[in-house]
């Protein structure tokens, strides 16, 4: 199978790519070698169908082997991302966690990118505050020094997902590379943890990750958010195996769906975050962003429990060591967008 024809005929016939040919043939559509409606077709497919553990690790390692690499070993970072896609429209929470996290001490390579489903992804938020994406080690180096976090915006260490990007924006749905997002992270970090939108993702993330070294933590709220929301319980899958958590077991309250609302605009949801960083969010906001904080703090191994880790993540939110670290990121004034 070699032609775009043969593998859509082979797909629309209700069978499944091998691990080779998933990855032979998202190489060669990142090349250019496929027309957009042909690639548009590709995606669509894997909308009307569960995606195979075989076929999503396959998709990585091309992902991974196209990827410009980059090299931050020395600083023991950890990556906390969602796969975006659960259509809840929340505010931008793993965003804020990774902030409250190098505010804690833990280094941090966030890898992020521009809103597809929802209106506001990192690095929209981000863009917002005026800070300038790069790929240079030497700058993304001297962040981490300065504020104990980089942000690896995805398409410059993608380059090859330049053919893919405006036919992702058209489709405005979401597509396997939301569930890839979080597995391609340049700077291959020993220490993650990821949010998924449903159970079966994070099955399959559950296995990818349980043949790596890394220390992971994958986290799935089961009334559907891709992060731990506080509405309910969640699922963990992580190297110590699997459990369901409530809220309780965080030492958090149970909130309402409403009380995670983002904005409806990039200005709006960037008013939001500045907000709650600042320490004015409300008890559910500040809660939520703690938790997914915590959480990751518990599975880098900063704390003994993940209840212990939000009490971590409280401390670095309310000192403002959480907002030090956004500061000293951007290395410039914060100017807020007001004109809402």
């Amino acid at each position: 199978m070699n032609t775009m024809k043969e593998i859509l005929n082979h797909l629309i016939e209700y069978k499944t790519l091998d691990k080779q040919t998933a990855r032979g043939v998202l190489t060669e559509l990142a090349n250019g070698k496929y027309n957009e409606s042909q690639m548009a077709a590709f995606l669509t497919v894997f909308m009307m169908r569960n995606i195979t553990v075989e076929e999503l690790e396959g998709f990585r390692d091309a992902m991974l082997d196209l990827c410009l690499k980059i090299d931050l070993s020395g600083y023991d970072a950890m990556d906390l991302c969602g796969t975006g896609g659960d259509g809840k429209d929340t505010f931008n929470i793993s965003t804020l966690s990774s902030f409250v996290v190098a505010g804690a001490g833990q280094n941090v390579a966030k890898h992020g990118n521009n809103g597809v489903s929802s209106i506001c992804g990192s690095s929209n938020l981000l863009a917002s505050f005026g800070y300038e994406f790069s790929n240079d080690e030497s700058k993304l180096k001297s962040d981490l020094d300065r504020s104990g976090i980089c942000f690896l915006h995805a398409p410059l260490f993608h380059p090859a997902m330049k053919n893919i990007a405006p036919i992702r924006r058209d489709l405005g749905v979401k597509t396997f590379f939301n569930m890839l997002g979080p597995m391609v992270n340049p700077s291959f970090p020993d220490k993650q943890i990821v949010g998924v939108f449903n159970l079966e993702l994070a099955r399959l993330y559950g296995y990818l990750y349980q043949q790596t070294t890394k220390k992971f933590s994958i986290v799935h709220a089961l009334d559907g958010y891709d992060e731990i929301s506080l509405t309910g319980a969640f699922k963990s899958i992580s190297n110590q195996g699997e459990e369901i958590l409530e809220p309780a077991d965080l030492g958090l309250n149970v909130y309402l769906e409403s009380e995670l609302a983002g904005g409806s605009t990039i200005e709006e949801s960037a008013k939001i975050f500045y907000s709650i960083l600042d320490g004015k969010g409300t008890a559910a906001q500040k809660d939520a962003v703690c938790a997914n904080a915590g959480f990751a703090l518990f599975t880098s191994g900063n704390a003994n429990s993940p209840e212990e880790g939000v009490g971590l993540a409280k401390e670095s939110l309310a000192s403002g060591k959480a907002m030090k670290a956004f500061k000293d990121l951007l290395d410039k004034p914060v100017v807020l967008n007001m004109n809402m």
